[in-house]
């Protein structure tokens, strides 16, 4: 061959080899799932993006250390944050206003859209995240952004509890929790109690939104959101069970629900009926 036919076919072979190279290396850095991974780009199979709403006393990477991990391995890009901090000092979050919490969620919410590309995001709230995944939508009007929400225990219609900061202390943040209630008190906990006043803004008219599928799941062990059927949203278009309507042995309580495993498969099947698997009900401790 002539040398400048050589230096060609040498030429497209290195084209070659940098074009797959560089394939290999964009494909690596952007995987089709992973837990709080912002190179994370959702797969045709789940185009939505989870957002994870903790509970009132905790933090998102916390509440989230079993569910997020174990959505992620079924193929979604799932993120979480820890919104309404009194103090960025301490990772204890959930305590100031709804209404300043719910801010944050939205704006978390279109970072997630930007960042993902994505058209809309699917809601994951537990405790007062699931009080949250039901109040942005419909009170902050971004329910065009929603596909799904699945809120575990919410305190829906409020609350009798002394105190959702449980979840801080299953954290092992109870010394913090104490401290930011001590130096900042605890709006959001006047709020959801029964007759609080963003239970009331939630229950002024519907509350399930048009064009968003809801699911509910509560415990009947649950001690600190009851009466336990203060949790369902009794409308059209949305599914409300007790884990123990699938698992009837499973104790778990209100804290439990983000770590245990067979309420981690009904999650799954809500987010994705359409290959939902059978629920095995193996279960972890009662908390």
């Amino acid at each position: 061959m002539k040398p400048h036919l050589l230096r060609r076919a040498g030429a497209g072979l290195l084209t070659a080899v940098l074009l797959a190279v560089g394939t290999t290396t964009t494909a690596a850095a952007a995987p089709s799932s992973g837990f709080d991974n912002w190179a994370c780009k959702p797969s045709a199979a789940h185009p939505n993006p989870l957002v994870l709403l903790h509970g009132l006393g905790g933090n998102g990477p916390g509440n989230y250390s079993f569910l997020g991990p174990y959505l992620a391995a079924k193929g979604y890009c799932a993120f979480t944050l820890t919104y309404g901090q009194a103090t960025p000092a301490i990772p204890v979050g959930g305590t100031v206003s709804i209404v300043q919490s719910s801010a944050e969620i939205e704006m978390f919410v279109n970072r997630v859209l930007s960042t993902t590309g994505a058209a809309k995001v699917d809601l994951v709230g537990h405790s007062e995240g699931g009080f949250q995944s039901l109040y942005g939508p419909k009170v902050r009007g971004y329910a065009g952004k929603v596909g799904k929400v699945v809120a575990l225990a919410p305190p829906t219609h409020g609350t009798t509890f002394a105190g959702l900061v449980s979840v801080g202390d299953y954290l092992g943040l109870r010394p913090l929790v104490d401290r930011v209630l001590r130096d900042f008190g605890c709006p959001a906990c006047d709020e959801i109690i029964v007759g609080g006043s963003e239970v009331t803004r939630l229950n002024a008219g519907p509350i399930a939104q048009p064009g968003v599928k809801y699911t509910v799941i509560a415990s009947r062990w649950d001690a600190l959101v009851t009466p336990h059927e203060t949790s369902f949203v009794r409308e059209t278009g949305v599914k409300n069970q007790f884990v123990q309507d699938t698992c009837p042995l499973d104790p778990v309580g209100h804290v439990g629900l983000a770590f245990d495993p067979t309420v981690a498969q009904l999650v799954a099947n809500a987010l994705d009926p359409a290959r939902a698997r059978p629920v095995l009900c193996g279960f972890g401790p009662p908390l």
